[in-house]
């Protein structure tokens, strides 16, 4: 079984205040971008459509099944959302996206990736699986799906938020999962 590399550079905007956190990509197959939550049936981008445009399709390219990468670039540059995973290094145990068949390998150096957006205030998992490596990293306490601890991570505080899972192998409707980050965003504005 193969070790695989993550294949995206972090995205760190400057001023980033949020860093959102996934496990890892899926597999380039089932990419419709080279960015963050690339596979189509993934929601994470339908649900900010939802919250900042009320619209779940605002970052599809129109009669495509695809996302405008710069589109949603723009978006988070302007937003201050930094983006990365929880792992760097993994092994996939089945042909799948699916973390609960994800093996990680070597986690995120999430001290060092902290230190390269200073202004970050927030961190967010988008899942159980970054969920367990934030709480291992660091050594704190889980939260509820929707909610949030303090985190201590010898730089500033943080307010860790564990989201729902956005792929649509979480069961639950869009509407459902995006009423979870309204929630979110409703306590950093």
């Amino acid at each position: 079984m193969e070790t695989e590399r993550h294949p995206f550079e972090p995205f760190l905007p400057e001023k980033a205040t949020i860093l959102f956190l996934g496990s890892f990509p899926p597999q380039p197959k089932r990419w419709s971008m080279p960015f963050y939550y690339p596979n189509w049936n993934n929601d994470f981008w339908r649900v900010m459509g939802l919250l900042f445009y009320e619209d779940k399709d605002h970052f599809a390219v129109p009669g495509q099944k695809r996302f405008d990468q710069a589109r949603i670039e723009d978006f988070c540059r302007a937003q201050g959302l930094a983006l990365y995973d929880t792992a760097c290094e993994v092994k996939r145990l089945k042909d799948n996206a699916s973390d609960k068949f994800l093996e990680v390998v070597t986690p995120t150096d999430l001290p060092a990736l902290l230190a390269r957006i200073p202004e970050c205030r927030t961190l967010v998992t988008t899942g159980q699986k970054a969920t367990d490596v934030i709480v291992d990293a660091f050594n704190c306490a889980e939260p509820p799906v929707g909610g949030y601890v303090a985190l201590s991570t010898g730089q500033s505080p943080l307010t860790f938020w564990r989201m729902p899972s956005t792929s649509r192998a979480y069961p639950l409707a869009l509407e459902k999962k995006a009423a979870f980050y309204r929630r979110l965003w409703s306590h950093l504005r």
